[in-house]
């Protein structure tokens, strides 16, 4: 409850533009054919609320020095991997509304927490996805390292740095406080923000390689 008590201000103004871009971003990724799909299988049911709980635990589990600058393992790579962007959406999304159900997200604080902690990595993770697949050679040690491992490692920085962005912007935070309080954690969050995720994968796609959307056998194991 103290962290709900504490929480930075935001302004209703600008927490509407968050439900706003929030609400565009997850219209955009509802497809009908997918979703016709997500429905009449259980299974892939199953796998979409699994990862919601998977992100809903890593969430929980947080440190922080000053409200709304806390760290925590995001795992957006993995499931980005696992689920496609648009499933891993609907995850993040799901998962969001259960700690807000369960008083560790504040209402004032979800759309900022949808955009910052969810939404925005999950793109990012999935355009560099791609970014790997059209330029890199396609190969099953590089989907490991590169689409998972390094790629994991960016995406804790550019949380990071774009909370630290949001609060200084909005002001309630100068820079000082953001740079020896938040952001030089980037130095600490990477590594174990890339070998959770790396483990992830590279145990999925050893022994249940048909769970992870993203894995191609005949682009990564028959090249």
């Amino acid at each position: 409850m103290h962290e709900l008590i504490t929480a930075p201000i935001i302004s209703s103004n600008l927490q509407a533009v968050a439900w706003l871009v929030a609400g565009c971003i997850f219209l955009l990724s509802i497809n009908q054919r997918q979703y016709q799909l997500l429905f009449a299988t259980p299974a892939r049911q199953t796998g979409v609320f699994a990862c919601a709980l998977v992100f809903m635990l890593l969430w929980r589990i947080k440190a922080g020095i000053l409200p709304g600058l806390e760290l925590h393992i995001l795992g957006v790579t993995a499931i980005t991997l696992i689920l496609g962007w648009r499933f891993a959406l609907l995850s993040a999304s799901l998962a969001s509304l259960l700690l807000a159900a369960f008083n560790q997200i504040s209402i004032t604080q979800l759309p900022i927490q949808l955009l910052l902690s969810a939404y925005l990595p999950i793109l990012v993770s999935y355009g560099l996805f791609i970014l790997c697949y059209s330029l890199l050679p396609r190969h099953f040690f590089i989907y490991i390292f590169v689409c998972a491992f390094i790629c994991a490692a960016l995406i804790a920085c550019f949380k990071i740095i774009t909370v630290s962005g949001f609060y200084y912007a909005t002001g309630n935070y100068n820079w000082f406080e953001l740079s020896e309080n938040y952001l030089y954690l980037c130095a600490i969050i990477w590594f174990p923000e890339a070998m959770l995720n790396g483990m992830a994968i590279t145990l999925l796609i050893t022994y249940r390689p048909h769970w992870v959307k993203t894995f191609y056998d005949k682009d990564y194991l028959d090249s």
